[in-house]
This record gives C-alpha cells, structure tokens and sequence, in this order.
C-alpha cells in the first residue's frame, strides 16, 4: 500500500496515531522524520515502546527521508510518516516531492506565539505561513486527529476552524 499516512503531530508515536489511525489504516511500519531523533537511539528507544510487535519503526533525517520517500512509495508496506513539527514536513516536501499527497494536521499544541485553530491545532504565524507553503508545493493539506472525524481543509484551518 505504501505511505498511508503523511502526519504532522508533536507527540509522534501516540494513542492517536497508534490506535486511532493505526487500527483504520493498519500500518507495518511507522517511519519519524526528525533530524534530532535520527540521532538519538535511547529517545528512539522510548518511542518504540509505544508500538505494537507487529508495527515496525524506523526514523530517519530530513535528508534521508528525501531519499527514501521513493522507496517508501514503492513499498508492499502500509507506512506512516510522522514529523514533529510543519517546518519539517515543510522541507521533506521541498521541491514538490509530495505533489498531490495529503498531509494530516494532528497535535499541535498550545504554547506562547500560538493561536488555537481548531482544539488540537495551535499555530504561530510562522506556522500558518509554512502550511501555506506546503499547499504551494502541491499538498493537499487538512487536518483531522481521528480518521473518523471530520477533514478540515487548509483555508478553514487557517481561519480558525470557522467556515
């Protein structure tokens, strides 16, 4: 099946991507594109606690996942593919690598800078602003923290969840 799952959500490997989104889509493998956890195996560890044995992980750099974003498509594997953060899937994205692939807007959280869009989307200026550079490289960017609930375009994401 391939990549199944194109996420954005500050927790990674959690309740919902494992058992929302994963008893729907049914991952084998849950690939993390963070630079920083790339390197890190102890956090690496910590996240694979969090997976079923039949779900396999993998975590990989910006620049590694660029490179195999064409085998991942390729694959007999269902994989998701999760990012920390917009700006990283932003430069996974980058020259329109992702054309035509939906992007799932997931846990972002509040902090200082950020205004609530929807109740488990929080963005800062400079987020709205990455989001928007995303659709222009060709994703069709949304946001929905369970399969079962209702896909909010980018346009009403933007606007705050309002219509």
């Amino acid at each position: 099946m391939s990549i199944a799952l194109l996420r954005v959500d500050e927790r990674l490997i959690h309740g919902q991507v494992v058992v929302g989104w994963g008893g729907h889509l049914h991952p084998d493998r849950i690939v993390v594109v963070d630079d920083d956890l790339a390197d890190s195996d102890w956090e690496q560890e910590l996240y694979i606690l969090g997976l079923p044995p039949e779900v396999a992980a993998e975590f990989a750099s910006v620049t590694e996942g660029r490179e195999r974003l064409d085998a991942w498509r390729a694959s007999t594997d269902t994989i998701f593919v999760l990012t920390r953060n917009i700006e990283t899937m932003l430069n996974l994205a980058r020259g329109g690598v992702l054309r035509g692939a939906e992007i799932n807007i997931g846990g972002i959280h509040h902090s200082a800078g950020r205004r609530e869009a929807l109740p488990y989307v929080f963005l800062s200026e400079a987020e709205s602003a990455s989001l928007r550079a995303l659709a222009a490289e060709g994703a069709d960017v949304s946001a929905r923290d369970l399969p079962g609930t209702r896909r909010i375009a980018l346009a009403q994401l933007l606007n705050g969840g309002s219509q």
